[in-house]
């Protein structure tokens, strides 16, 4: 059964930096249609941030960056000068459906357990 595992969660101060991965198990990263970072803070619904086809939710553009690692089977979400408001769980989503419509308007077929991120002002 195919698996996606989250890490690099951590705490950081505001304007620090952390990088987060998700490594694909027993599925290919090239067999995705669209890849995508999402977070969930407590007590809100799940958001998508970053996208594999380069759109990323208005509240971190130019802060985050989305990359992808085939030759690792991984997609990595690197971000930059962090806000307390980016404090949530992190999930990685694959979805490996044709004709599914744009990245942000899916449903995705895979997601992970996540990786919680605290920003400390």
């Amino acid at each position: 059964q195919a698996q996606l595992v989250e890490s690099g969660g951590g705490s950081v101060e505001a304007g620090g930096s952390l990088k987060l991965s998700c490594k694909f198990h027993r599925l290919y990263t090239a067999s995705a249609v669209c890849l995508a970072w999402f977070r969930q803070a407590p007590g809100k619904r799940r958001v998508g941030v970053a996208y594999g086809d380069g759109m990323y939710a208005d509240s971190v553009r130019g802060r985050f960056t989305l990359t992808l690692d085939h030759r690792e089977n991984a997609v990595n979400l690197q971000m930059d000068n962090e806000k307390p408001e980016d404090s949530a769980m992190y999930y990685c989503e694959a979805d490996l459906k044709i004709g599914g419509g744009s990245c942000r308007a899916r449903e995705y077929d895979y997601w992970g357990q996540g990786t919680q991120v605290t920003v400390s002002s």
